[in-house]
């Protein structure tokens, strides 16, 4: 592998959370409140249980004081809708977090939508969408892993893009709508591509930045990569990995690591680089819900 700088993911994220742990403790010392974070999990997939744990272990560490609701697979659209509101009234609660995918028959976005604005610490009311795509980050939740891989983008390029092209393959409301609209405006020049951008290699190869989020295993191969080129892998999959044995499997990207390396300036690995910025981003919005709901400027990560 030639060299590339390797970005690390977990290295920045656990930058973010002392922040935040120090942010949870002075808010605490001036007004006396304590992070409220609830988490809502309905129905029992293992991955989502995983990732609620996660959750909920790092917000106490940070702090908080971490809620978790488990309600049963056939907990219906009135009843989830009755919890959120009751959460939206308890001003005890700072983030509420519902845990996707929810079951088939629930209406994921309804419930969604139905959280307040200042409590939707994963970023996805349309206000908050709203807000991003303005340029008002001052008072919006930005969802929790773009905003975790622009600090990664950061780390490498400063604040100001001014004079980079960066390309974004993914066009989710979740990644790669908000991933474009905090690189433009941190002033990139900013194309999206997607599965049906025509010569998509041809695209991206003028991309200073290049964020792939597609979940196609290894889809970026190295002559997509302008030589140089920030390379952030948010591709998340998991394929057969008969090398390690009958029936074992491993983690790779969306860009083939290996090849990526030899071409790109900088590159996030997976796993070990954008995943980890996720947590950390949900904790930091939400001490920035916390402080704004205390009539205090929210601290910048």
């Amino acid at each position: 592998m030639a060299n590339a700088i390797v970005i690390d993911g977990k290295d920045a994220a656990a930058k973010v959370i002392d922040a935040v742990k120090a942010a949870a403790s002075v808010l605490e010392a001036k007004t006396r409140v304590k992070t409220g974070l609830a988490v809502v999990i309905v129905g029992d997939d293992p991955a989502s249980h995983t990732y609620v744990g996660a959750k909920g272990r790092m917000a106490k560490d940070c702090g908080f004081n971490s809620i978790q609701y488990t309600l049963p697979a056939e907990t219906t659209q009135g009843q989830l809708a009755k919890l959120v509101a009751s959460l939206n009234e308890d001003a005890s609660v700072h983030g509420i977090l519902v845990q996707l995918p929810l079951p088939k028959h629930l209406d994921a976005d309804a419930i969604i939508q139905s959280i307040k604005p200042e409590k939707d610490v994963d970023g996805l009311h349309v206000v908050n969408a709203g807000k991003l795509a303005t340029g008002d980050l001052a008072t919006g939740r930005i969802p929790c892993t773009p905003a975790g891989a622009m600090l990664l983008v950061r780390s490498i390029h400063g604040k100001d893009l001014s004079g980079l092209n960066a390309v974004v393959i993914g066009r989710s409301n979740l990644f790669g709508k908000p991933m474009a609209q905090l690189l433009l405006n941190d002033d990139a020049t900013v194309t999206t591509a997607h599965s049906r951008s025509k010569n998509l290699s041809s695209v991206t190869r003028g991309a200073d930045i290049l964020v792939a989020a597609v979940g196609r295993p290894e889809m970026v191969k190295a002559d997509w990569i302008k030589p140089g080129a920030t390379v952030i892998d948010v591709g998340i999959n998991r394929i057969d990995a008969p090398e390690r044995g009958e029936g074992k499997s491993r983690l790779v990207g969306d860009v083939a690591y290996d090849e990526a390396c030899e071409v790109a300036g900088a590159i996030t690995p997976v796993p070990g680089g954008v995943g980890p910025m996720t947590i950390a981003m949900l904790l930091a919005n939400t001490i920035a819900a916390a402080y704004r709901s205390n009539g205090l400027s929210s601290p910048l990560f």
